[in-house]
């Protein structure tokens, strides 16, 4: 019977490769076991986390007035400083972008969406409020036919009174060189409250509207006017009543 004997060089090749391999594989990173759970996202009350809606923290206003553009997520009714990044005993920010061209703002609310070219968005709050009551911003026209345009429009997107609005455009239009401050609204047929303060001169190039986004749970009494009528002119809004 023949007798196999183990080269002492073999065998200490073999112990070397395998030494290598063992050195090699232990370099390598471990990959998470199949199955696990992914590295956890923002938090989904942090809305401004994703770049889908704006911040409202200094960087967020920094970012809407470079880029010109906004998306508020509103469509829970209500917009909350969590959400933006923005502390609950902070104030209201207002973003301006006056004399460098308009911001394209857009509102996500509960049902369809409330969308505007301004150059100036504010927000109303108090430091003990956990969200905002009322986004402000302002529209503007440089003719009457623009002007009216934009009234109608808001007539047609947010539920806003027709027949008011036609009766306002009506005297405008009998008499217009004159003055007239008008409230409008609110429209609530994006599940938000959408008022049109006109704030009209004759005299002046630029015509304003002063739009006015709130959540509709709040009182009607936010939104009083005391209105009294002038010949020619239309309704003058002559103190809030608040």
């Amino acid at each position: 019977m023949t007798h196999l004997r183990a080269r002492p060089w073999a065998a200490a090749l073999a112990a070397a490769a395998l030494g290598s391999s063992l050195l090699v594989t232990g370099c390598q990173p471990a990959g998470p076991p199949s199955g696990s759970a992914s590295v956890p996202g923002p938090s989904q009350g942090d809305t401004a986390a994703s770049s889908e809606y704006s911040a409202l923290d200094a960087a967020g206003v920094q970012q809407i007035e470079s880029s010109r553009r906004a998306r508020l997520d509103m469509r829970g009714g209500e917009l909350l400083k969590s959400a933006v990044r923005v502390t609950d005993d902070a104030g209201g920010p207002e973003i301006s972008t006056h004399g460098a061209g308009k911001i394209a703002l857009t509102v996500a609310a509960p049902s369809g969406e409330i969308r505007g070219q301004t150059d100036r968005i504010r927000f109303l709050t108090t430091d003990t409020q956990p969200d905002f009551s009322q986004v402000t911003y302002f529209l503007s026209a440089d003719t009457r036919d623009e002007y009216f345009a934009l009234i109608r429009d808001g007539v047609q997107r947010y539920g806003i009174e027709s027949r008011a609005a036609e009766a306002w455009i009506a005297s405008i239009s009998g008499q217009p060189e004159g003055k007239s401050s008008f409230a409008l609204g609110p429209g609530t047929a994006t599940g938000l409250n959408v008022s049109y303060d006109l704030r009209y001169d004759g005299s002046k190039d630029v015509q304003v509207i002063i739009v006015q986004v709130s959540p509709v749970r709040q009182s009607r009494k936010h939104h009083r006017r005391s209105l009294h009528r002038r010949p020619g002119i239309g309704f003058q809004v002559l103190h809030d009543q608040r």
